[in-house]
C-alpha cells in the first residue's frame, strides 16, 4: 500500500510550471532525512528541466529556505 512509500505530490499546472504539494513519510521512516532527499530531487528535477516551480509544500519552502541556492531561487513561481 502507500502508507509504507515516501512520496512527493506535485501537479503540472501549465505547460512549465510544476506544483510542488505534499511530502509524506510513513512514521517508520521520519527523522532520517528521506524528506530532504524528495525536496531536493524535486528542485533538481526543475532546475534540469527548466520548469517554474510553486511551493505549496510547506516542507519545501522550508528546504528552500535552509538552502537558498541560486538555480533553485531562479526557478521558482515569484
Amino acid at each position: 500500500g502507500c502508507h509504507d512509500k515516501a512520496v512527493l505530490l506535485y501537479e503540472y499546472v501549465g505547460k512549465r510550471m510544476v506544483d510542488l504539494q505534499h511530502t509524506e513519510v510513513p512514521d517508520a521512516y521520519r527523522g532520517r532525512g528521506i524528506a530532504k532527499h524528495l525536496a531536493k530531487a524535486a528542485l533538481d528535477f526543475v532546475v534540469e528541466e527548466d520548469l517554474k516551480a510553486h511551493l505549496t509544500c510547506w516542507y519545501i519552502q522550508k528546504y528552500v529556505k535552509e538552502n537558498p541556492l541560486p538555480q533553485y531561487l531562479e526557478h521558482l513561481q515569484p
